[in-house]
């Protein structure tokens, strides 16, 4: 699936994704830097209406958000692995612990661990347009 956006159509754009995709659980986000992995992230965090201010996990690594879904509180770990040298820092880091926990991860530069990720994880590559429109490729929805 294909979806081409602007940046005023990126809270639309956040709520279609979650309607197709309502219980994908792993996410993993590509696209160069700049590309408007972490905007997005926080588009998606936004239409989840997360409690916690959304920002970007590249030196923490790992953040958590939460929101309430039918009245009972759920986590988001929103993951960023630019860091990281491999699997081994990711396992260490405790990222392998997140994408097995049952809750929503959202991870930026994937292919640095590629191998701990679940098989149903869904793909997003973010490809940019022009400074203003990105198309959004999504498999495994």
């Amino acid at each position: 699936m294909e979806i081409t956006y602007t940046i005023h159509q990126l809270k639309q754009t956040a709520e279609a994704f979650w309607k197709m995709a309502p219980d994908v659980r792993t996410i993993a986000f590509h696209g160069n830097m700049g590309s408007g992995k972490t905007t997005f992230i926080h588009a998606l965090c936004d239409a989840r209406h997360v409690k916690d201010v959304v920002g970007s996990p590249t030196f923490s690594i790992i953040n958590e958000y939460y929101f309430l879904e039918n009245g009972t509180e759920k986590k988001i770990f929103h993951i960023d692995l630019y860091r990281l040298r491999d699997e081994q820092d990711a396992v260490q880091a405790g990222v392998e612990d997140c994408l097995y926990s049952g809750d929503i991860c959202l991870v930026e530069w994937p292919a640095r661990a590629e191998g701990i990720f679940p098989e149903d994880t869904a793909r997003v590559e973010i490809q940019v347009m022009d400074p203003h429109t990105r198309i959004i490729h999504i498999s495994g929805v």
